[in-house]
């Protein structure tokens, strides 16, 4: 990995966007190896994606900008295919993914924010959806931040381009947390991650990209129940004890409410 420096920490995967001197802004080399880190994440309870420098992802980088400006409509359908699959395989990471941002957030780089199952901003980061201002438009990454802002909010910063700072992406959902401690706010949603099944977590991420319906979601919560780690989740709840399989080995009463059983 030339563009990225990934390292594992016990059970956390973390994946480091490593371009600080472009801001981390995409190139060919960056989107290829994006989506190859995403695609086997092992048994990690959860992925940080976090960027080197003084920006999280600052989109595209200007050299390869300039070459695909080059490119034919159907060599540029393939260029955009590729930054398809890398969002797609983000997205669809089986372990919860979470977003440290600092800096800039532009462009793809406001697109890889979307993809993430938790964003975390520092008080100071900034974003934009800039395509607009480059006289293209933000069409690989809207699905993902449609589905976060909304068609509204889309309306408006899609067709401005305008920067916007981390307050306003909190209000309008592309973010979850503004925080001027990231490396707390982490530990804070690393602890909670740590004490749900980890198993159950994958799931319940599976579970909000399918949307099931009707007899599937009966299903679904049915095999959950009769699993291993269902089975000694349910029992633990009933008996008043901490988990003991090394699934739960960090689970707490505290975290043993009532309404976290289906």
């Amino acid at each position: 990995m030339d563009a990225l420096r990934i390292d594992r920490e016990g059970d956390l995967l973390r994946i480091t966007l490593a371009r600080p001197e472009s801001r981390n802004a995409f190139d060919a080399t960056l989107i290829e190896e994006l989506a190859e880190a995403f695609v086997d994440v092992g048994k990690a309870r959860a992925v940080v994606l976090a960027g080197e420098g003084k920006s999280f992802c600052a989109g595209a980088d200007i050299e390869w900008m300039r070459s695909s400006a080059q490119l034919t409509h159907d060599e540029n359908v393939a260029d955009a295919n590729a930054l398809r699959r890398m969002f797609e395989a983000i997205d669809r990471c089986p372990a919860p993914v979470i977003a440290l941002v600092q800096g800039h957030a532009l462009g793809g780089g406001a697109g890889l924010v979307a993809t993430a199952d938790i964003a975390i901003a520092h008080e100071s980061a900034s974003f934009a959806f800039s395509e607009v201002k480059l006289g293209i438009i933000p069409a690989v990454i809207s699905p993902y931040a449609l589905r976060k802002i909304g068609e509204s909010a889309a309306r408006r910063y899609f067709v401005t381009g305008e920067r916007f700072d981390a307050a306003t992406a909190l209000r309008i959902g592309l973010i979850h947390e503004v925080t001027a401690d990231l490396a707390g706010a982490l530990g804070a949603i690393v602890g909670e991650l740590r004490t749900a099944g980890p198993r159950a977590a994958r799931h319940a991420k599976r579970l909000v990209l399918d949307r099931p319906d009707g007899p599937d979601t009966a299903r679904r919560i049915a095999e959950r129940r009769t699993s291993d780690e269902g089975q000694e989740g349910l029992r633990a709840f009933c008996d008043g004890r901490v988990p003991g399989s090394p699934g739960f080995a960090s689970w707490s009463p505290a975290a043993l409410e009532p309404d976290v059983v289906d």
